[in-house]
Parts: structure tokens; sequence; C-alpha cells
């Protein structure tokens, strides 16, 4: 007598471990594009509240000015040696949990704020200082509908 499995046995288990799989993963990836969307809105509470700090601190300069003087608008750089380097407000740039991306795009304080994301490959934020608006640069919606572009 033999103690193996048989090929239609085998075939069986795999059929169903693949049906589990099946299953399994679309649960999985909600749960992740979920997880994506709370790391997103806590990170941008994070950098808002930041900003404001900041602010404070600077005699209601927001961070992101060359020198601390408006409206010489710096560049992600300066952004970064304010809030990280000279700082010590951030331990790093949080991430836009998306596209993995801790650049910010600078916007003027005579420019218009973006309506919608743009060169999202290389920006992960969209910020202005005059107006303190600091935004997620991601297109589409969130599993309410929201665009993440508005969180």
């Amino acid at each position: 007598m033999k103690k193996a499995f048989s090929l239609v046995e085998l075939l069986i288990v795999v059929a169903i471990l693949g049906i589990l799989a099946a299953i399994a993963l679309p649960v999985f990836q909600s749960h992740t594009q979920q997880a994506r969307e709370a790391a997103a809105k806590d990170n941008l509470r994070i950098l808002r509240n930041v900003i404001e700090l900041y602010a404070a601190q600077h005699d209601g300069v927001p961070p992101g000015y060359s020198n601390n003087e408006p409206p010489n608008v710096g560049t992600h750089l300066i952004l970064f040696r304010q809030l990280i380097t000279n700082g010590n407000y951030l331990p790093e740039l949080p991430t836009n949990p998306f596209n993995n991306c801790n650049a910010t795009k600078l916007i003027g304080d005579d420019a218009e704020f973006p309506t919608e994301p743009f060169s999202i490959g290389v920006y992960g934020w969209i910020y202005q200082p005059a107006t303190r608006t600091i935004k997620l640069n991601w297109p589409g919606t969130d599993s309410a509908g929201i665009a993440y572009f508005d969180y």
C-alpha cells in the first residue's frame, strides 16, 4: 500500500487554495487602500500642525520663504531645512503614501493654487506659504468618494 498523494488529490488541494486566495485578495486590497487613505490624512494633519507651529514661532511667517522673508518663496530644500535640519520640527518630511514622494512643490504668493494634482511622480505635496495651504498631490477619489486632492 502506497502512502503518497495522487495527482488528482494534489490538484484538488491547489484548486481549493486558489479559490481561497481569490476570496481573500480583494479584502486585503481594500484594507491596503484604507491604510493609505488614513496615512495620507494623518500626514496632512502633521504637516498642517507643523506649518502653524513654525508660523507661531516666527512672527506669523510660515515655512517656505527664503530667509523667512515673504514673498520670496523658496524651494523644497528651503522648506526641508526650515522644518528638519534647522528647525527640528520633524524628523523627516512625511511621504505621500500613494506615490512615495516627499518632495513639495511650493506655489508663489502671486500664483493661483492649482485646482488639481500635477507632476504626480515628482511631488508628494503642493504647498503655498501665503495661504498656508498644503494638499496631497494625487488624483482620484478615496473609498468614500472624496477626492484625495481635497483632503
